[in-house]
């Protein structure tokens, strides 16, 4: 069948089943199916419109991943002489994550019986992207952002029976019993690093939170590495002008997976800051942006309003053919089993609930009224596909958009 005919079949099926039926009749949708091989668009829809395309922004903080910071993160840029041991941050955020166990940053500060002593960045980022909510500032899922992360810029919190423990223990945690609660609650206050735990002692369950600390000044960085290292840590008032070296922490991938398959907005930030921080030693995502989309990125057919990594912000703007276009980058520029361990897949990640054939390989997206999916499609013919879907303005569960979704790419892996 060719690609004409291909079209013509796919347009019937998504008018019939598809585009005029709830969940997605009265939502903004857009839709981008393209051959690589053939240079064939399969089906387009509404795909020069622009979209909020939530966590699907994640794809594109990969490709700068991928691009600009090389086999291994960044950990600090460093100096040292017979008697000081001077370091930058470069916004790694595996320092002191719990998730990995390699540490060369931190065997560095705790074996040098040098001073060490802390070199201010250029900063121009704030704390949290454009955009932000900003009454999030208490869930797991908006941690600070700052040059140089630690424990991933939360607080982790733990309660079982009597037992209440907080990491980093820096900061202090305020347990409060109530019995009318069904549930355990933690929280921050909004403006410092107090926080709060609520309980019912009747409750026997395991409680396992996060809840993002303020990273403050330079100040409380140094607070934090003092407590971490037990060593006095000095500031840089005139850092020496010397060659600095860049101490590298761990596998990129590593970080890139989590980041694709959990959707971590942490980690999708931090890897612009990463990005800017290896290439021109300032801590900038708007630089990194602004970079790819002048070089790398010049091909995109819709310029987009590209604001941060994770999708958090509703600024962001990107059509589906857009993402069509860095998709097809990515598979041109680096090889394919790389992409396929990367990114989610039927039954793995965010995508654990669907797909379960695994003929996709997706970032998934979602927003109060946004539902966002884009990335390869195998069909049992074993024809590569890229494809964008982006949905928008939508009155009705996530759930049913995604399933709608799943029928439509499910009807093409079977028929072609």
């Amino acid at each position: 069948m060719q690609a004409d005919a291909q079209s013509a079949a796919i347009k019937k099926w998504a008018d019939a089943e598809l585009l005029h039926q709830a969940p997605m009749e009265q939502a903004h949708v857009g839709i981008c199916i393209y051959e690589p091989a053939s240079g064939k668009y399969w089906y387009q829809y509404q795909d020069d419109k622009f979209f909020t395309p939530a966590s699907n922004n994640k794809i594109f903080a990969l490709y700068a991943g991928m691009k600009l910071l090389g086999d291994s993160l960044p950990g600090v840029r460093y100096y040292e002489n017979d008697t000081a041991l001077f370091v930058k941050g470069m916004g790694d955020p595996s320092f002191l994550h719990p998730d990995y166990t390699y540490q060369p940053l931190l065997q560095l500060l705790q074996q040098t019986s040098k001073n060490i002593y802390l070199v201010p960045v250029v900063n121009s980022n704030k704390r949290y992207g454009p955009g932000w909510a900003w009454g999030d500032y208490a869930d797991d899922y908006q941690p600070e952002l700052n040059e140089w992360p630690m424990y991933g810029n939360v607080a982790r919190i733990y309660h079982h029976k009597d037992t209440s423990t907080i990491v980093p223990d820096i900061y202090h945690l305020n347990v409060i019993s109530d019995d009318t609660l069904s549930s355990a609650i933690t929280d921050r206050d909004e403006r410092n690093n107090t926080f709060f735990l609520k309980y019912n002692p009747k409750d026997k369950e395991i409680t396992k939170a996060e809840v993002p600390f303020i990273t403050g000044s330079v100040q409380d960085l140094r607070e934090r590495l003092e407590d971490t290292l037990h060593k006095r840590i000095g500031f840089a008032v005139a850092p020496p002008t010397g060659t600095y070296k860049v101490l590298n922490s761990i596998p990129s991938d590593s970080l890139f997976t989590a980041m694709m398959q959990r959707s971590d907005n942490f980690f999708a930030e931090q890897t612009l800051i990463m990005s800017a921080a290896r290439s021109w030693d300032t801590i900038s995502s708007k630089r990194t942006i602004d970079y790819l989309l002048s070089n790398d990125l010049q091909s995109l057919p819709h310029p987009p309003q590209w604001v941060d990594g994770s999708g958090l912000s509703r600024y962001n703007l990107f059509t589906p053919r857009d993402f069509v276009t860095v998709l097809t980058l990515l598979k041109q520029q680096f090889p394919q089993e790389r992409l396929w361990h990367i990114l989610a897949t039927g039954g793995r990640g965010t995508l654990r609930n669907y797909y379960q054939q695994q003929f996709v390989h997706a970032k998934t997206g979602t927003l109060n009224g946004v539902v966002a999916l884009s990335g390869y499609l195998v069909t049992k013919k074993n024809k590569i596909l890229v494809f964008s879907v982006l949905v928008n303005n939508h009155h009705d569960t996530a759930t049913s958009v995604r399933r709608a979704v799943e029928r439509m790419l499910t009807m093409i892996w079977k028929d072609y």
